[in-house]
C-alpha cells in the first residue's frame, strides 16, 4: 500500500474521530444550557440498580417522582443540576454514591400562545342599579362611565347616596366615598373619579319620603 493511501486513511480516521468529539461537545453544551420544563420526559438510569431505570414525566408543577429519592422539583434546572441532585438523594440508599445518568428523552410540545386579551378592570355593582353585577371596564374608566354601563338606576334608588367602596390591597382598610348622582349629572367633579380593579358601587334603596 502506498504512503499516500496510508496518509489518506489516517486523515479520514482523524476526521471521523474529530466529528464525533464535536457532536459530544455540542450535546454537552446543549445539556448545560437547556432548562427543563413541565411536560418534558426525562430518562433516568442508575448503574447500580437497574430497577430504578425509568422515564419520568415532569408534572405541571415542575416535579418528578423517583423511588428512593421521592419528589424533586426540576423545572428551570439544567440536566446536570438534576443529575447531581438526584445522585445526592439516591446516595442515602446506597453504601457508595451511585452512578446516575439523567437525559432529556422527549421535550414538551410547545403550545401556541393565545392572543393577549385587552386588559380590563372589574367593578362590582350592587343594589338598586338597572343592571347590577360585574362590569368590565377599560383602565382609567371613571364613575360616570360606570353609571352608563350599569344602565342607570331603578325607581327605588337613592341616587343622592350612592357609595363607592374601595379596599386597600396592602392594608385591607376600606374607604367609602359618597356619590351624589344628581350633582354628577349637573357636572359635579366626583363623576370623574377614576375607578380601580375591585371597586364596588353600592346603590342603596330610597328611604320613605326621600
Amino acid at each position: 500500500m502506498s504512503p499516500l493511501s496510508l496518509n489518506s486513511r489516517f486523515a479520514l480516521r482523524l476526521f471521523v474521530v474529530g466529528f464525533f468529539l464535536l457532536l459530544l461537545c455540542s450535546d454537552r453544551v446543549m445539556a448545560q444550557s437547556y432548562r427543563i420544563k413541565p411536560g418534558d420526559v426525562l430518562r433516568i438510569e442508575v448503574l447500580e440498580d437497574e430497577t430504578l431505570n425509568r422515564s419520568v414525566l415532569v408534572t405541571p408543577d415542575g416535579q418528578i417522582s423517583v423511588p428512593m429519592a421521592g419528589a424533586l422539583r426540576v423545572a428551570g434546572l439544567s440536566v446536570d443540576t438534576v443529575n447531581r441532585g438526584l445522585t445526592d438523594q439516591l446516595a442515602k440508599a446506597f453504601a457508595n454514591p451511585p452512578n446516575v445518568y439523567v437525559s432529556v428523552e422527549r421535550v414538551a410540545a410547545s403550545v401556541p400562545r393565545a392572543p393577549a386579551k385587552p386588559r380590563t378592570i372589574t367593578v362590582f355593582v350592587m343594589g338598586e342599579a338597572a343592571k347590577p353585577g360585574q362590569l368590565s371596564l377599560p383602565p382609567g374608566a371613571n364613575v360616570l362611565q360606570a353609571f352608563a354601563m350599569m344602565g342607570g338606576f331603578t325607581k327605588f334608588a337613592a341616587e343622592k347616596r350612592v357609595q363607592l367602596r374601595r379596599v386597600d390591597a396592602s392594608s385591607g382598610a376600606e374607604t367609602v366615598q359618597a356619590l351624589n348622582y344628581r350633582m354628577i349629572e349637573a357636572g359635579g367633579p366626583s363623576g370623574r373619579t377614576r375607578l380601580r380593579d375591585g371597586d364596588v358601587i353600592l346603590v342603596p334603596e330610597r328611604r320613605l319620603f326621600e
